[in-house]
């Protein structure tokens, strides 16, 4: 009876069985056909003295030139393709290869990776994780078993109910049918994510990278903004540089990289071509540089990770080793630790529970104690600490002039708005003095600023004017408090505080010499303004233009560019911004989308300003430039829109008018002259009218 089942169960299954052994053999035919066409190396193993054993040599000189017979190759446990060039620090330049007598890596290891077949048990895999030089089966096991039994004859005693021998008792540990059934799972795997690709609708919103392409605009490089990350240690990171990325156009179910060159760069974004399109951009796509899936070349090597060419390009090349090797010689890469540089630059010293002093922004001339909220990017959101649900906050960044240490405004004489907080809250601390910016120390013991002085400063309620404005008190330290004539509170709660060295001020004559509509005091009737004859009726004196701060750095900006900008008007937002002017080294930012009349004077270093992908790599949220319905609406709303962004610092804001009447119509604001006046310059000059004595 036993022996009728058995005879049964053959029959029954022979069928069976020669249409699974079949479809195996097939399986495994097609996969060493593809493979053999491809010309792929045999993993590590692959790479020896004679680097054209992998593929005819007919199609290496068709495709790729072959390699030089002085070439030395090295073998080093997978340490490849990329070194430094003898020299240390992100600051130079990393080459992948060096030429033909200055090799100082070369390839010793294929980091190509295709699917492969257990020819004993039909599992499918990434083939250089196979075992063996000859990558045909997925375990020791499965090699020791296939080497004392055939594959036909071990599936066959299976079927058949014979016990293995001793040396096959492994494929106990998975029935066939079970691999054959996980086979099927994983083709029908492929089938889905091409699908789910296919079927892919990209996020609706703001695009750094379509909005620079279909525009051809040129962002702001890194190196213009010291305190963001990597602001000082950016490198030679530009156009050409290769890196290893993760390749999108492939169908494995696991994460596979491919190398890509940077086509255009913007800021932290770069545009990527994956290696071996050349011309062709059709699969041209943005990243950001820092983020956690880019490296240099040779990560993929020391990591373990597989390279895989694009399915698109895939078949322009039989010896894709020899292809990268040619395209990679002189070429550039990121340096081996710029990962962990980013890491390093993104760590924030302030942390949250700490104690400042800040600028009260309802009343200007007052600083009032804060706590650090949150740190996103280095910015701070601040809660006075009088606020109970925590609703009152204030943004600025961690280097902002307008934080202070406990004890700051005591110290050099600021007014300082006592909390009615009795003690202080368990776990709020103060924050150590040293994470405060420096200012630079000035000599008052001579010529100093007096009481009374008239000066040029920034408007700090309307940035995009500078007004007419006095010196009307000098603190401790080279800090003054300064007042925009004609439009003073009568108790001086809006004058603002400056250092001697700030930016934001300038000699009289500033805006004339650099053909600036300066802003004369409200009420003030002689048109046009004359500072001569205004210091003369006012019986007042100018500030001495030696105390000003004339140092001019090389910043590296241009008129055009684009970055992400803060809108101090309303400090919580970060906006996508143009520079429009640049006077030495101050910058006038306009944001895109809105009216000039909401543009800014900024310095070219203020923390306030941050390479184009900032707020994508700080995951700090972006203002995309205002719709076409907000720009309709913008005229009749533009009043409401401006009281609204001056509640960050004052209930009522301060208006300015090129007409100077006895009663000023609110709402209008100066225009700038433009045109090739403009003194545009990243270098040092005499830019100050001359003085009368």
């Amino acid at each position: 009876m036993e022996n009728t089942k058995e005879v049964a169960f053959y029959i029954f299954c022979k069928p069976l069985l020669h249409f699974f052994i079949s479809q195996i053999e097939r399986s495994s035919r097609v996969e060493r056909k593809r493979r053999d066409s491809f010309g792929m190396f045999d993993g590590y193993d692959s790479c020896s003295e004679d680097t054209s054993s992998s593929s005819s040599s007919d199609e290496s000189e068709e495709e790729v030139a072959p390699l030089p017979s002085s070439l030395p190759i090295i073998k080093n446990n997978g340490q490849i393709y990329t070194y430094p060039d003898g020299k240390s620090g992100m600051g130079r330049k990393y080459s992948i290869f060096r030429g033909n007598q200055d090799w100082q890596a070369q390839i010793q290891s294929s980091c190509f990776l295709e699917n492969a077949t257990c020819e004993m048990c039909g599992m499918v895999g990434v083939r250089d994780a196979f075992y063996s030089k000859t990558k045909r089966f997925c375990s020791v096991s499965c090699s020791r078993s296939y080497s004392s039994n055939s594959k036909k004859a071990s599936i066959l005693a299976r079927l058949q109910g014979k016990p293995p021998t001793k040396k096959a008792k492994v494929l106990q540990k998975q029935p066939l049918v079970a691999k054959l059934a996980a086979y099927a799972q994983y083709q029908a795997t492929l089938q889905n994510q091409a699908k789910t690709k296919a079927a892919a609708v990209p996020v609706e919103g703001f695009s750094w990278g379509s909005y620079i392409n279909s525009n051809s605009f040129t962002a702001a490089p890194v190196t213009c903004f010291k305190h963001a990350p990597m602001g000082t240690c950016w490198g030679d990171i530009a156009e050409g540089v290769r890196v290893e990325v993760p390749n999108t156009d492939c169908s494995l179910p696991t994460k596979v990289f491919w190398i890509a060159g940077i086509v255009k760069l913007a800021g932290y974004n770069a545009l990527l071509r994956y290696e071996g399109f050349e011309n062709d951009s059709s699969l041209d796509f943005w990243c950001n540089i820092c983020g956690s899936d880019i490296h240099p070349v040779g990560w993929c090597a020391t990591s373990g990770k597989p390279l895989v060419p694009p399915q698109t390009v895939q078949h322009k090349y039989t010896n894709w080793k020899a292809f990268l090797v040619k395209r990679l010689t002189g070429a550039k890469t990121l340096p081996p630790d710029f990962s962990q540089k980013v890491s390093e630059s993104m760590q924030y010293p302030f942390k949250t529970s700490m104690r400042v002093e800040v600028v009260d922004k309802t009343h200007l001339c007052r600083t009032r104690v804060a706590v650090v909220e949150s740190v996103i990017g280095g910015r701070l959101r601040l809660v006075y600490e009088e606020s109970e649900d925590k609703t009152d906050d204030f943004w600025c960044h961690m280097y902002s002039p307008l934080i202070h240490h406990i004890g700051w405004s005591r110290s050099i004489g600021h007014r300082f708005k006592r909390s009615d907080i009795a003690k202080k809250q368990d776990g709020h601390f103060d924050a150590p003095p040293h994470l405060f910016m420096k200012v630079k120390e000035v000599d008052a013991a001579g010529e100093w600023f007096k009481e009374g002085m008239k000066l040029e400063a920034i408007d700090p309620l309307n940035l995009s004017a500078i007004c007419v404005a006095t010196v009307r008190k000098v603190l401790a330290d080279g800090y003054l408090m300064i007042g925009i004539d004609g439009s003073e509170a009568a108790d001086g709660s809006d004058w603002f505080c400056y250092h001697a060295t700030s930016p934001s001020i300038f000699p009289v004559g500033f805006c004339e010499i650099n053909m600036i509509e300066l802003t004369p005091p409200r009420g003030y009737a002689k048109l046009p303004f004359k500072w001569f004859d205004y210091l003369r009726e006012t019986d007042s004196i100018a500030a001495p233009v030696k105390l000003f701060n004339k140092e001019v750095p090389n910043h590296g900006f241009h008129v055009g560019m684009k970055l992400e900008a803060v809108d101090l008007m309303e400090p919580r937002l970060v906006c996508v911004a143009t520079v429009t002017r640049i006077i030495h080294r101050l910058l006038r930012i306009h944001f895109d989308g809105w009216e000039d009349e909401y543009d800014q004077w900024v310095d070219c270093e203020s923390p306030d300003l941050y390479p184009v992908g900032w707020c994508q790599l700080t995951g700090y949220q972006l203002q995309p430039p205002a719709p076409q319905s907000s720009r309709d609406s913008q005229s009749s709303s533009s009043k409401q829109k401006k009281k609204a962004k001056s509640q960050q610092y004052k209930g009522q804001k301060k208006m300015t008018s090129l007409q100077l009447k006895e009663e000023l119509l609110d709402g209008e604001e100066y225009s700038f002259l433009q045109g090739t006046s403009d003194q545009e310059s990243n270098g040092s000059a005499s830019y100050y009218i001359k003085q009368e004595p």
